[in-house]
């Protein structure tokens, strides 16, 4: 049967035109139950025996869930314990329109076979399609086809054979629908009374999500925070330019802080500050939100001062305190930066949040303040009767609402993560606090990998070089199993050298479009965390197939240069080829042979002429502009059994690690230029802005500070003045200095060569730039192999790889994943610095000052790569005198000592476990001496007494 609506549209050019919209209607669509006798459905999703143990529903039942239920109850519907629900077709399109990700949500919950959701195809049933009527609203005509569909199918189930009567339970939680319901003669719950009817099932309850009657239950009734203003006028605001738009980011330092960015014209951002609660108006990190601009005489400077939220339990705590420590004279008017109020909020980006349950102090209490893991999070409130058992679990939370009159927003428990402390759920937290997509493979992926036994074929050698005869060999860190890249280098007979990087083929064993191909894009890049690898690929592409191991025969994709022996390129090419690896280094096995004047065999001869022609490269690099900056990274050794960390230190840098570095940066830069040779629309391409001169402020102060100039006017200039910047009594300092550089620094980022026309890579001093040589754990990496090989007419395109849209959405995921896991990565080595440090005792150790701060100090300890503060406040007695220069900056204590950036100190160093989430390296003066402030050194522990490891 076919449902067709004509009316006429009038056209840009002052016409008329017909259209016709035709919707069709069939008899054929099931209900998808097992008790069903009249539908010929061959594979029923909905059970006979749909028994649910409830006190309201004593009979077996089918439950409806309208569009809010699912939107806003979607923990409860995901869990195992809620099965036989029938999702009508209204209601997810209705969901899919306001909600992508509770989308995805309930479309993964019905393929979840044991669940039994099944989907209602109901705007195309005969008998549940409904018009829309004269004056009615879109969502009353939507409200009306669930009661509809609800009223179907409790008359067409009663017509089964059943032995016990089953019925249709409708779930809403609008008052007005329920009552509809009800005079309809269906059975209508409201969400929060279905669930708490059902028995001995108390942590369900805790998932409810507070619907905005509960809200204002829990709340005081004083107003604390102005009222949001409605979007159509903050839309008119912002179009007016009265308001901003931008992503509210909040401080972690100082929860009375927060920036909004603004994006403006091209790649140009303002930075809007916002200071106290009532300008931070219930923004919540990472919100969109509308700003409006205070006139100049009220703009602020960015505060100095650290605060942490962490009263206990206390609503009705003044602000006004910790509000007055943010005011503070600013001397230099250059330091003001435009300040606001946020107005409204034009789209909240709240995700479940992992963090703690702070117990409430009155006994029997269902109210407890959950401390988010994330410091720019504010806590939230929840209602829980388990309290006693999550206390000292790491739980998940998810927000419901925040009102004017609640100084904390309103959530709801989602679920249990395990013990705080525990290896495996401290690893799950951060896993999932920095969004890396870490659940194992689906069937659905795993489908498209190659079946075993695999091996080269015909058809591989016909169309690919054959360089099996080459002493190619790979140089890695110890323990790399996901070989990316080999290397060779040989004596021509013209008497040039001919050197080849050859990179694992993945592209071969990806192919576009697929499900294995979509989650690589996805997930954008592998996650290496200390002791354990989230990789991006399935492990038999990662550690088997695509990795260059020694001695097997493997796919690649080579970059092979003709060179003099003066490093300079005298013709490139690029082929799809076929290498036998003759050998799997480490860096310090490659260094070994190098050193080893006795060996002179193939591998090594390749491997010292790599070497020379590196070091002439990095140099011709080093005398363009290029840079070297410095970043200290520690290297744990590991228990054997206990997986333990049981030493620390930072990680020493070989010969062989630049010589491999200096081939991968030339296969990048030759690889870059012939794709956008080809393709300059949409090459994949990396570029690294330059910083804003704003940047280096602190870099040219701490040069100045010991009388040296750093100049910025370009990274050659950066270059030299850094190598220039050498102090011969303090050795240590040019290294400080290469970190403090490093700060300074942009993010490099991926972009489409169509879309942007600053390509230049400031770091490199390279004009162009690229990543090829790592596709096992950068999905960029498989895109750029796409475009050379069509490039060189090794494989066919697809519509989306010349797509500079597609292409330029795809650098936007790619650049989030790799911030994502570069934080990943630092948060696992801050929590394994913990476990080491557990064990030690107190430690005294020499540091540097990288940071002074208005009531703090930053400092490095060199040794163990670690950084920490030292404050000179302490909550619980009156501080010392403190005397702050931002123009140093210096900070001077009791008129006795004044730090500086860079000072050389003594400090103890310990682990301080009072807050069992935010475990933390504490910090304490010993040296300069400082009567009332320093500590003294600690007592060196007789042997017997220290902790053995755990076996």
């Amino acid at each position: 049967m076919l449902k067709s609506k004509t009316f006429v549209k009038k056209t840009r050019a002052g016409g008329v035109m017909k259209v016709v919209r035709e919707h069709y209607l069939r008899d054929d669509i099931w209900c998808g139950s097992e008790v069903c006798t009249e539908c010929k459905d061959g594979a029923p999703v909905l059970q006979q025996d749909a028994r649910t143990e409830s006190d309201l529903c004593a009979y077996p039942h089918y439950l409806i869930p309208d569009t809010n239920v699912v939107l806003h109850q979607i923990d409860i519907l995901e869990d195992p314990l809620i099965r036989n629900v029938i999702i009508l077709q209204t209601v997810l399109q209705e969901v899919r329109h306001r909600s992508p990700p509770v989308y995805k949500r309930i479309k993964d919950a019905t393929h979840e076979k044991e669940k039994h959701f099944y989907t209602f195809t109901n705007e195309h049933h005969r008998e549940t399609f409904i018009e829309r009527e004269q004056g009615e609203s879109a969502n009353d005509r939507n409200d009306r086809a669930i009661r509809v569909a609800a009223k179907w199918y409790t008359e067409h189930l009663s017509k089964a054979p059943s032995v016990e009567k089953l019925r249709v339970v409708l779930l809403t939680n609008d008052r007005a629908n329920k009552d509809k319901a009800e005079q309809n003669g269906l059975l209508a719950f409201r969400c929060e009374e279905y669930v708490k009817s059902l028995i001995g099932n108390p942590e369900l309850v805790d998932r409810l999500a507070l619907t905005s009657d509960d809200q204002n239950e829990i709340t005081g009734s004083k107003l604390l925070f102005p009222e949001h203003l409605p979007l159509s006028r903050i839309q008119a605001g912002i179009k007016s330019g009265t308001f901003l738009q931008g992503t509210f980011r909040a401080s972690r330092d100082n929860y009375l802080e927060a920036t909004v960015f603004v994006q403006r014209e091209g790649d140009d951002t303002t930075e809007v500050l916002l200071q106290g609660l009532q300008n931070l108006n219930r923004a919540v990190h990472q919100d969109v939100v509308a700003v409006e601009l205070f006139p100049k005489e009220q703009w602020v400077a960015p505060s100095s001062v650290v605060l942490q939220d962490d009263r206990v339990n206390d609503e009705e705590t003044e602000e006004e305190e910790a509000e007055k420590k943010l005011e503070s004279p600013v001397l230099d008017p250059s330091m003001l930066k435009p300040t606001g109020r946020v107005v409204g909020i034009i789209k909240r980006n709240w995700r479940p949040f992992c963090g703690m349950l702070n117990q409430s102090q009155i006994k029997e209490a269902t109210r407890h303040l959950f401390t988010p893991a994330d410091r720019c999070i504010p806590r939230i409130r929840i209602e829980t009767r388990q309290a006693s058992t999550l206390v000292g679990q790491r739980i998940i939370v998810a927000i419901d609402g925040w009102p004017r009159n609640s100084r904390y927003p309103n959530g709801h428990f989602v679920r249990n993560l395990g013990g705080a402390g525990d290896k495996d759920t401290e690893t799950e937290v951060l896993l999932l606090e920095h969004d890396v997509p870490h659940q194992p493979f689906s069937q659905a992926v795993l489908s498209f990998l190659p079946k075993m036994p695999w091996g080269i074929t015909e058809e591989d050698l016909k169309v690919r070089a054959d360089l099996r005869h080459l002493s190619v060999c790979s140089v890695d860190p110890p323990g790399c199993t996901d070989i990316d890249d080999a290397l060779h280098c040989r004596e021509l007979e013209n008497g040039n050298l001919e050197v080849g990087v050859h990179i694992a083929d993945v592209s071969h064993f990806i192919r576009p479009g697929n499900a294995l191909d979509q989650e690589a894009a996805s997930r954008g890049t592998t996650v290496y965390l200390c002791g354990k690898r989230i990789d991006m690929v399935p492990e038999l592409l990662s550690s088997n197939l695509c990795s260059l191991r020694s001695n097997v025969e493997r796919l690649a994709f080579s970059c092979i240069w003709e060179m003099n022996h003066k490093a300079e390129i005298l013709n490139t090419r690029f082929t799809k080829s076929i290498i036998n690896s003759k050998a799997s280094l480490t860096y310090a096995e490659a260094q070994m042979r190098i050193d080893d004047a006795s060996m002179n065999d193939d591998i090594t001869k390749s491997l010292r002429g790599l070497n020379t022609l590196a070091k002439i490269l990095k140099g011709q690099r080093i005398a363009k502009g290029a840079l070297t900056l410095s970043s200290p990274e520690v290297r744990f050794h590991m228990d054997s059994e206990t997986h333990d960390p049981i030493d620390l230190q930072t990680k020493e840098l070989k010969d062989t690690n630049s010589m491999v570095e200096e081939f991968m940066l030339l296969a990048n830069i030759s690889v870059a230029q012939k794709i956008y040779e080809e393709f300059s629309e949409c090459a994949l391409l990396r570029k690294h802005p330059a910083p804003p001169p704003s940047n280096y402020d602190i870099l040219i102060k701490a040069a100045k500070s010991r009388d040296l100039e750093i100049r910025i006017d370009s990274a050659k200039a950066l270059a030299d003045s850094l190598n220039e910047a050498v102090l011969e009594d303090f050795p240590y300092f040019n290294t400080l200095l290469r970190i403090l550089a490093t700060r300074c620094m942009m993010q490099a980022v991926y972009f489409c060569s169509g879309m942007d026309s600053d390509f230049h890579h400031y770091g490199l001093a390279s004009p162009i730039y690229t990543h090829f040589t790592s596709p096992i754990r950068r999905y960029s990496d498989i895109i750029v192999h796409r475009l050379l090989a069509v490039a060189i007419n090794a494989d066919s395109t697809y519509p989306d790889l010349m797509d500079k849209h597609k292409q330029s959405s795809l650098c936007n995921n790619l650049n989030y994943r790799h911030k994502m896991a570069q934080y990943a990565q630092r948060a696992s080595v801050a929590f394994h610095t913990q476990l080491f440090f557990k064990n030690k005792g107190i430690l005294n150790e020499e540091g540097f000052i990288l940071f002074v701060r208005k009531n703090a100090i930053i400092i490095l300890i060199p040794k163990f790569g670690l950084e920490g503060t030292v404050f000179f406040e302490n909550k619980d007695k009156p501080g010392p005198r403190l005397s702050f220069d931002s123009e140093g900056p210096t900070l001077t204590v009791e008129d006795q000592h004044t730090f500086h950036i860079f000072d050389r100190v003594k400090v103890t160093i310990s682990l301080d476990a009072s807050n069992i989430q935010h475990q933390k390296m504490r910090m304490a003066l010993v040296e300069p001496v400082i009567p009332g402030v320093s500590v003294a050194l600690p007592e060196p522990e007789p042997e017997a007494k220290k902790p053995r490891l755990d076996r």
